[in-house]
């Protein structure tokens, strides 16, 4: 054993080093830039005796799962905080409730536009890494939006809050790949969906009171305070590979070189293609299908996704290479994936005009009903996950899109004389459909992937679920929108049957996407777990 408290064996058998726990190139950069000359001794003492005991642990896996929840909860909980308080932050701008929708739209096509270039960043210079520099973006995120003085700089911010998250979003996927065994990723992926999904809904139930009380503004310094937790747990608990000076030269060599001969072009023209397409369908239900706008964000798209593919197929180090296109279990993830979220955003979107228009319901009274969905979201997705261990990922996957399924077909039957537990009922099964089926659609995805390549698979599946969210939220709200005025149809005919009518077509087209989602589901490959353990 050296004196820093490497054990000199790992120089004797390399072998070591492919550990799961070790993030492939953390080392490159260190976990804050250069910070080996930097740390305090308190600091480093601290932390190198919880790493100690944490990679000592026989449960050492959870420990990184929950120090990288703990930062993705401290992030995701404010994401509807402006829905909580659109009519406030309106008239402090003296802006329309329109514009702020773009405090959530922004974000997506942010997102959209860097996950391609940090999924491949991470898997080259170091997931760790690439987690605190996005855990470090989002806390001046939380300060710009706390400060905004106008409704521009406070688009902005949000705009940065969606490039961290893509930068944490696709890094904390791959630590968690790394540090699980292939047979037990599906359980971490059923915790990380939790937090997906209990997030906002903390974020409502905590955002709620504090804004009425200090203003939203003092929620986001909230969230800074979370942050910057996070920040130290997660610097603490993840750990840096140990090398000698030689092996840390050669690995930062080895990381520019890889950063350099990384396919750019590729990259920029997968980011451009989801951004233009998520832009059009944001675009699509406001000024037109057929607009300008839109044909222009169609056109792109189509010319930037043909560029994309010509460098899968002629660059020398394409961001995914062509052969994960032919494995089912990369390609049919991200398309249940993509059925899923269109399926469900689209409905959670639907869900409160129809209540309200087609009903009658009040506001307050939505609200109350509404909480089922994601409610059984949360419990499900950790549970889910233990129980595909027995029953495998690929029948929870078709069982979890059957669900949701089920649920819009229930949504499109709905009557005037509809009882509120049909509502419920099917509110219930569209979040255990996406809290089932979702932890193993990751964890098939995995198993089709090499491990150094886990951030670009992270990316893929978040560029995935992101085009399905927009996609279903455009498309369902204008065909109920377009059938609407088509019957001549406004708000004085609220409660009516001729207005739920106007619902029953937009459901039917997210149960028939959600059915698509099923069959392609039935094309996962199932993933030996008892093969994989011999081996």
């Amino acid at each position: 054993m050296s004196n820093d408290g490497t054990d000199d064996g790992l120089r004797e058998n390399p072998d070591v080093l492919l550990n799961p726990r070790s993030d492939p190139g953390a080392a490159a950069f260190g976990a804050l830039g250069g910070e080996a000359g930097s740390d305090l001794n308190w600091f480093k003492m601290v932390r190198h005796r919880v790493q100690a005991r944490a990679e000592g642990s026989d449960r050492y896996e959870w420990w990184v799962l929950w120090s990288l929840l703990a930062g993705l909860l401290a992030l995701n909980f404010t994401f509807t905080v402006f829905i909580v308080d659109l009519p406030q932050v309106s008239h402090e701008f003296h802006t329309s409730k329109m514009i702020l929708t773009w405090t959530m739209v922004g974000p997506l096509l942010a997102n959209g536009l860097a996950a391609p270039i940090f999924g491949k960043a991470g898997d080259i210079l170091g997931h760790r890494r690439l987690y605190l520099f996005g855990l470090a973006g989002a806390a001046v995120s939380a300060i710009l939006t706390a400060l905004a003085p106008n409704v521009i700089l406070l688009l902005g911010a949000r705009a940065l809050d969606g490039i961290q998250a893509a930068a944490t979003g696709t890094a904390s996927g791959a630590l968690i790949n790394l540090a699980f065994r292939p047979d037990e990723r599906v359980k971490a992926m059923g915790w990380w969906s939790l937090i997906g999904a209990g997030g906002p809904v903390l974020g409502v139930t905590i955002g709620a009171p504090i804004i009425a009380a200090y203003g939203w503004r003092a929620l986001f310094w909230f969230q800074l305070i979370l942050i910057v937790i996070a920040m130290v747990v997660v610097a603490t608990v993840l750990p840096r590979r140990r090398q000698s000076p030689e092996e840390e030269l050669a690995a930062k060599t080895k990381a520019r070189l890889e950063f350099k001969t990384m396919d750019w072009i590729g990259s920029w023209t997968l980011s451009l293609s989801v951004t233009a397409l998520m832009l059009g369908l944001s675009f699509g239900g406001i000024v037109g299908w057929t607009s300008p706008l839109c044909m222009v964000s169609w056109s792109v798209a189509v010319v930037m996704l043909a560029t994309f593919v010509w460098r899968i197929r002629t660059a020398a180090n394409p961001l995914i290479p062509a052969h994960y296109f032919k494995k089912r279990n990369f390609v049919m993830p991200m398309l249940v994936r993509a059925a899923a979220n269109f399926a469900y955003f689209g409905g959670f979107f639907l869900f409160p005009i129809l209540m309200e228009q087609g009903y009658g319901y009040s506001v307050g009274r939505v609200g109350a009903i509404s909480i089922a969905r994601p409610l059984v979201f949360s419990i499900a997705s950790p549970i889910a996950g233990y129980i595909a261990v027995r029953i495998g990922e690929r029948v929870s996957a078709i069982a979890g899109m059957s669900f949701l399924t089920l649920s819009l077909g229930m949504f499109a039957l709905l009557q005037p004389s509809t009882g509120a537990w049909v509502v419920v009922i099917a509110l219930a099964l569209s979040g255990l459909g996406m809290g089932v089926a979702m932890p193993s659609s990751s964890a098939i995805m995995s198993h089709a992937v090499k491990e150094n390549e886990f951030g670009v698979m992270s990316a893929a599946q978040m560029l995935a679920m992101q085009v399905g969210e927009v996609a279903g939220i455009q498309i369902l709200v204008t065909v109920q929108n377009s059938l609407q005025h088509r019957r001549g149809l406004d708000h004085t005919a609220a409660g009516s049957a001729a207005l739920l009518g106007t619902f029953h077509w937009p459901f039917v087209l997210g149960c028939l996407v959600a059915g698509l989602g099923v069959i392609a589901a039935l094309f996962f490959k199932q993933f030996e777990r008892e093969k994989k353990r011999a081996a």
